[in-house]
């Protein structure tokens, strides 16, 4: 078992992590349209909610994924070449990523990136004992700000950059841009990106995934603010907020909301924020694309999208983009 675990215990960086928290969440309640950062959906129990959505059978993303990884993961570790780096935003549970692993040729390491430390630690671990010989390197951390890699092994090959889950639909067209471009920066000019990417369908499908019948996904929404209680002294009474999620035609985005029941008034910490009956915060975009509008979005970000995968019924896809050069 090659792993290191230095990078899964550095306090400081736990503790900005933690200040970045607050810092965003009063700065989101403070607009005139309330807002939370996605990203803090993911502590533990958020993480396990997740992987909870992820077996439902409304929620199609994850298997749609697996079925084009299942079909096309040996042409995708054709593209990667022999002793790749593969790094991954967002590992969560690296269920999906074993399935690249098994078809990698003698990949050189993984790196998985993820701001859940609980989650990263469990599941690298559990990848470090399944492939005794990969150099296992988790990086605990935000993969919207830079990313400095641990050290690699000296005779790796090209760096291979998947971010799976269609997560790349959470940001906003400019901010893929931006994203886009730190990514083909990580992986340098010879590197390449696996991108999991969420195609167009009809909005029942759509609003379905991300309002299942079960329930799981208002949990999901909802502990967002369990965890702003439990980690900002906050007094969000959860049972005065739903759950609503909408499809937008026009904007081609599921718009997840917390909706206020009742007027109210809330803390975080010493903060006091005001809430009308109605009055929602947003919590997650998740943007859909046509095949053409990712591959524009991909060109602005000087990168070319080489080869599309998607499943027998056009619902999802994962595509490989590489510099597209002068």
């Amino acid at each position: 078992m090659v792993i290191c675990a230095a990078c899964l215990s550095d306090g400081a960086r736990k503790a900005a992590g933690r200040e970045a928290f607050r810092r965003d969440v009063l700065d989101g309640l403070r607009r005139p349209r309330k807002e939370l950062p996605c990203k803090y959906f993911y502590d533990s129990r958020g993480s396990d909610l997740f992987e909870e959505i992820c077996r439902l059978e409304e929620y199609y993303p994850t298997r749609c994924e697996l079925d084009i990884l299942e079909s096309f993961s040996g042409e995708m570790a054709d593209a990667a070449g022999p002793r790749c780096v593969l790094i991954e935003y967002g590992s969560g549970s690296s269920r999906k990523t074993r399935l690249l692993l098994d078809r990698l040729s003698d990949p050189a390491a993984y790196v998985p990136v993820d701001i859940s430390g609980e989650h990263l630690a469990e599941s690298a671990v559990q990848l470090a004992r399944r492939y005794p010989s990969l150099h296992v390197l988790p990086v605990y951390g935000d993969f919207t700000a830079p990313i400095a890699l641990p050290a690699l092994p000296p005779d790796a090959g090209r760096r291979v950059l998947y971010f799976s889950g269609s997560t790349i639909g959470n940001f906003r067209p400019p901010e893929i841009v931006r994203l886009l471009r730190g990514m083909a920066r990580l992986v340098a000019a010879d590197g390449g990106l696996l991108i999991a990417v969420d195609l167009k369908k009809d909005a029942a499908t759509l609003e379905a995934a991300y309002d299942d019948a079960q329930g799981v996904t208002a949990a999901f929404n909802l502990n967002l603010l369990t965890r702003i209680n439990r980690e900002l002294g906050g007094d969000f009474a959860l049972d005065r907020f739903r759950h609503r999620a909408v499809y937008n035609v026009r904007r081609g985005r599921i718009e997840m909301y917390l909706v206020s029941l009742e007027p109210q008034t809330v803390h975080v910490g010493d903060a006091e924020f005001a809430f009308d009956p109605g009055e929602a915060i947003r919590t997650e975009y998740s943007y859909k694309f046509s095949l053409e509008e990712f591959a524009r979005l991909a060109g602005k970000a000087r990168l070319r999208v080489d080869r599309t995968w998607t499943d027998s019924q056009g619902c999802f896809s994962v595509q490989w983009l590489t510099a597209a050069g002068d």
